[in-house]
């Protein structure tokens, strides 16, 4: 197969608003060892690719600073040691940047199978978010069939996904919303329960719902403030599991209630991890959780889809904070 020398990507030169996101040429990458090539045909778009426009998030050393951490698309050239046999299979991947581009590398062990059913919009908003919530509901914070969860940004694609894996794996979830028309659609979506964090409060809510037993397992994406609030949320022996700090970067806690309570604190960040460990999350993934996608039980919810060259706009909806799931960049056919 014969391929291009150069692509349409998005890699802003400068930080800044959704505007510094217009389309450049760029070489197209050569896989290395254990890497394949992917022709893009949709690209997720996630909180962290904001962070990075905005100049808060510069990727690892080793990463593209094209944007974008998840794709969907076909395989058109591969490492020395990678079998020949996956050129021209479809595949969706994790990548640590480069998803906003007609081509991307990817390690062939953070690559799963697109199956028959799932379109390529669909599952370039699968990777991110799955191995996001798998790591730490479910790795990090042990979560388990009969679990009460409490989960904050409920209608964003963490918050969707998170429903998602808790219906199908008989855990109980609470969500937090930022008003009733989003708290209606996580319920529609498969939450137990929906707060709205503008008009109720939720500690007292989540004491409620759970007659007073509190929660297993909080999962938080917004820190600050909210992660003292969060630990009077937890039954005893809960698990407090950080994943982002949209409401700050510090927190001041009750020791003595941790102590009283055998709570865990805990989190992480997946961008940085290794390679390694990614691709032991997409083999875990791909025996506990992939048979749910192909049999068409796990679909993620989608928001809405652009072109690559109005990623302006992708970012501009996902600022605005109206968006229910994922916002996906069309890139290919």
């Amino acid at each position: 197969m014969t391929l291009p020398t150069t692509m349409r990507a998005i890699d802003p030169e400068t930080p800044g608003g959704p505007e510094v996101l217009v389309p450049v040429d760029r070489s197209v990458p050569v896989p290395g060892p254990g890497e394949v090539l992917i022709r893009v045909a949709a690209a997720g778009v996630n909180r962290p690719d904001v962070t990075q426009r905005q100049g808060f998030y510069p990727p690892p050393p080793d990463a593209p600073t094209i944007l974008g951490l998840e794709v969907a698309g076909e395989i058109v050239a591969a490492g020395d040691d990678v079998p020949r046999e996956m050129i021209g299979q479809p595949v969706c991947a994790l990548v640590a940047g480069g998803g906003y581009a007609e081509y991307c590398v990817a390690p062939m062990g953070q690559c799963l199978p697109v199956p028959e059913g799932l379109s390529m919009v669909e599952a370039a908003a699968i990777p991110e978010t799955l191995f996001t919530v798998w790591t730490n509901l479910f790795e990090r914070a042990y979560a388990v069939d009969g679990d009460r969860v409490l989960i904050h940004g409920g209608t964003s694609g963490i918050g969707t996904m998170a429903i998602s894996l808790c219906n199908l794996f008989g855990i109980t979830a609470i969500v937090t919303c930022g008003s009733d028309e989003k708290s209606a659609q996580a319920v529609a979506h498969g939450a137990d329960h929906a707060i709205n964090y503008r008009t109720e409060d939720f500690v007292e809510r989540v004491k409620a719902i759970t007659g007073g037993r509190g929660v297993n397992v909080v999962l938080d994406m917004v820190g600050g403030d909210y992660v003292p609030r969060n630990l009077k949320c937890l039954a005893p022996d809960g698990r407090h599991v950080s994943i982002a700090v949209q409401g700050g970067m510090t927190a001041e806690i009750p020791i003595f209630q941790i102590m009283r309570n055998r709570l865990t604190l805990t989190g992480s960040t997946l961008r940085p991890r290794s390679v390694s460990f990614k691709t032991m999350v997409a083999d875990e993934l791909h025996r506990n959780v992939w048979p749910f996608v192909t049999e068409g039980r796990l679909k993620p919810v989608l928001d809405s889809t652009f072109p690559l060259d109005q990623a302006a706009a992708a970012h501009a909806r996902m600022d605005s904070g109206g968006h229910f799931g994922k916002i996906v960049l069309v890139v290919g056919e």
